[in-house]
């Protein structure tokens, strides 16, 4: 038989073990209030791609500023949206943001945050690959694409006897002029 001292101990560290559990599990509702949904639109994005985000933690004919700085996006203001008591915002990934996920948070003016997580996919871009132009230029001008020795060839003859003809016309009318 147990010693009514275990007995005692026994049950006296049962309830404790039960009212910890039950203050950890009432915990996260008691601030339930304060922080409100943040809907993420896309939730997964690239760098370059412009999210939006909205709330109903603010509240009828709420305020709020979004904080975006996690990912450098910097802070943007949000604004009524089509459907009562929702504020929207937008803003966009930066360019040479890392892949990983992002928080981010909106305060209201009623002093409640509402947050989100951004998952950033890609690689770390400078600037959008479709910026830059590659390749020939097709407009139509025949071999000029490619250098051909015998069309320059031609053409330094072609200039070099307009140049001849031209000091010819010149040293004529020189003499032309002399001899007047």
């Amino acid at each position: 038989m147990r010693s009514p001292a275990r007995l005692v101990t026994g049950t006296v560290g049962a309830a404790f073990t039960v009212i910890a559990f039950g203050l950890t599990a009432a915990a996260p509702s008691a601030y339930a209030g304060d922080f409100g949904r943040l809907e993420i639109t896309p939730a997964t994005a690239p760098p370059g791609a412009t999210i939006t985000v909205n709330t109903t933690a603010c509240g009828k004919k709420g305020s709020g500023i979004g904080d975006a700085n996690e990912l450098d996006a910097g802070d943007f203001e949000m604004r009524p949206g089509t459907h009562k008591e929702v504020l929207v915002g937008q803003f966009t990934v930066p360019h040479d943001t890392r892949p990983g996920v992002y928080e981010i948070v909106v305060s209201c003016d009623n002093g409640k945050d509402a947050a989100g997580d951004l998952k950033v996919i890609g690689g770390k871009h400078e600037k959008p690959i479709h910026d830059r132009p590659s390749g020939h230029v097709r407009t139509g001008v025949g071999g000029s694409v490619e250098p051909n020795s015998t069309q320059v060839a031609l053409g330094v003859g072609v200039i070099g006897l307009a140049a001849v003809g031209g000091l010819w016309l010149l040293r004529r009318r020189t003499e032309s002029t002399e001899g007047s």
